[in-house]
């Protein structure tokens, strides 16, 4: 299971990732949009999100990728608007391992990469529970650093 979890503006984003042959995500409905604030329906929503897991999702060439599912929900007409003022964390887990990544900036300033200094990685055999509480407190804290 993989899964991108966003955050802009105090209100977390967290598409389904279809799995597009082998390795390669891009974010499908259905698409949970929580307040960060809001503790329990963030709870249910990443757990819902993982439980869904990555379901099959086409493979598209270039020229015929729709525009970014989170686009209408964030009411933006582009990407790099969406990526501006956001921030991306990664929850993965294979084999009852789960890891959480923050992304940053990419030297060149041109996408994102994984951000080794942010990286949380749980003990085998931690609960889902864990794992989301986990989030929660890094997406709540997040949400407050970026209100100030």
């Amino acid at each position: 299971m993989y899964c991108h979890i966003y955050l802009r503006n105090g209100v977390v984003y967290v598409p389904t990732m279809g799995k597009m042959g082998e390795g390669f995500y891009r974010g499908i409905e259905p698409v949970a949009v929580v307040p960060a604030a809001k503790t329990d329906e963030l709870h249910q929503a990443l757990l819902a999100t993982i439980a869904r897991g990555n379901p099959g999702a086409p493979i598209l060439q270039r020229s015929a990728y729709p525009p970014p599912v989170l686009l209408k929900y964030a009411r933006l007409k582009s990407w790099s608007a969406f990526e501006r003022g956001s921030v991306l964390w990664s929850l993965g887990e294979k084999d009852r391992h789960y890891e959480i990544n923050r992304y940053k900036k990419h030297p060149t300033g041109k996408g994102l990469v994984r951000d080794p200094k942010q990286k949380m990685t749980f003990q085998s055999g931690s609960s889902v529970d864990e794992v989301i509480n986990r989030m929660i407190a890094i997406l709540q804290d997040a949400a407050q650093r970026q209100t100030k």
